[in-house]
């Protein structure tokens, strides 16, 4: 499933990246339900707090903006994030005795700041564009797998460990959410960049933001597996 036209060349030039994040032991310890529930647990709490800076970076991007429309919509993604996405972490969290202010207070792994920062960071030192190839990774990337794992499974598997994950980012909400941000991304690379955006010296800069994202999501699986 591709997410637009800016995203499927991202994707491909960093295509052995791509692999190792959306194939990574964690995700295929979701697949099989053969994912400790420690770890499990431990990555719902980390998401939660990614999710918390996540939430910011989407805040920015609407200062980062330059349309009305692309305001609307990192303000929707916004409230998306914070009202819908971060509920199935409380929820799941809950169910193990782990409620939300503990979530909100937990300590930082040392690959939630490095990815968290990162994509901030993006975002304050560039401009739209920089921010928005942060952030893809994460929201392709999740699409990506959820379809992935939905496919793998068969109908005995619906009750499966981990299929409330799954069918969240295998969801028709969330596909929505990858195709509308594939389509932000190529109107913004379009209104600043122009028609032939791999021909620019710009088109490299944000390649190599895109995969460092990417890189930094390898790293985050592995700190869900290994603490």
């Amino acid at each position: 499933m591709m997410y637009g036209t800016t995203f499927t060349a991202w994707r491909a030039e960093a295509a052995e990246l791509w692999h190792a994040y959306t194939h990574h032991p964690f995700v295929e310890g979701l697949r099989d339900g053969t994912l400790p529930r420690e770890a499990y647990l431990r990555y719902l709490v980390q998401d939660y707090v990614f999710l918390i800076h996540f939430s910011r970076a989407w805040a920015l991007a609407v200062t980062k903006a330059e349309t009305v429309d692309e305001m609307r919509f990192a303000a929707r993604t916004l409230d998306a994030l914070l009202n819908d996405e971060i509920a199935l972490h409380v929820a799941t969290c809950a169910n193990e005795g782990v409620d939300e202010a503990t979530l909100f207070a937990a300590p930082e792994l040392p690959q939630n700041i490095a990815y968290t920062r990162y994509v901030l960071d993006a975002g304050h030192s560039g401009d739209f564009l920089d921010l928005l190839a942060a952030l893809a990774p994460c929201v392709m990337g999740y699409g990506e797998i959820g379809l992935r794992l939905a496919a793998a499974r068969n109908g005995a598997q619906k009750n499966a460990p981990y299929a409330d994950w799954i069918d969240t980012y295998a969801g028709q909400g969330n596909q929505q959410v990858c195709h509308e941000v594939g389509a932000l991304l190529d109107g913004a690379i379009a209104r600043r960049v122009g028609p032939s955006p791999q021909q620019t010296p710009r088109w490299a800069t944000l390649s190599q933001r895109f995969a460092a994202a990417v890189r930094l999501e390898v790293g985050f699986w592995d700190m869900g597996l290994s603490g």
